[in-house]
């Protein structure tokens, strides 16, 4: 399976979806005029995924900045890992930064994959 690599720029992401080397990782600035065209090829990657998934999948986000259209994108996300067993996913949020940690509390409300914070 090919690996996904998508480098940030300004206000979008930096992605990584390597299966081979258990990577899975969304960080930084996501506030794309078109989220669709930035989360959609990671749908479609994580789609062909869940037919021979790793024991094991966990999904880092780092994100400094998520708008409400990435947000809706990232639940969708979120909608696809979660028939695969083993998922989890680790948010990951500055020590002061309050919003971006209720972000990801309130989107952890919302899935039923295991959540786990950690502050950097």
């Amino acid at each position: 399976m090919d690996t996904l690599i998508s480098k940030g720029i300004e206000n979008t992401p930096s992605i990584i979806l390597d299966k081979e080397n258990g990577i899975f990782e969304i960080s930084g600035r996501s506030l794309p005029e078109n989220a669709a065209l930035i989360y959609n090829p990671v749908l479609e990657w994580i789609k062909t995924y869940s037919a021979a998934p790793n024991p094991t999948t966990e999904l880092v986000l780092k994100f400094e900045y998520l708008n409400t259209a990435s947000s809706k994108l990232i639940l969708d996300i979120f909608s696809a890992l979660g028939p695969i067993k083993g998922s989890k996913i680790l948010w990951y949020f500055h020590d002061d930064d309050e919003d971006m940690e209720e972000v990801g509390e309130e989107l952890s409300e919302l899935t039923d994959i295991p959540f786990e914070f950690r502050t950097y």
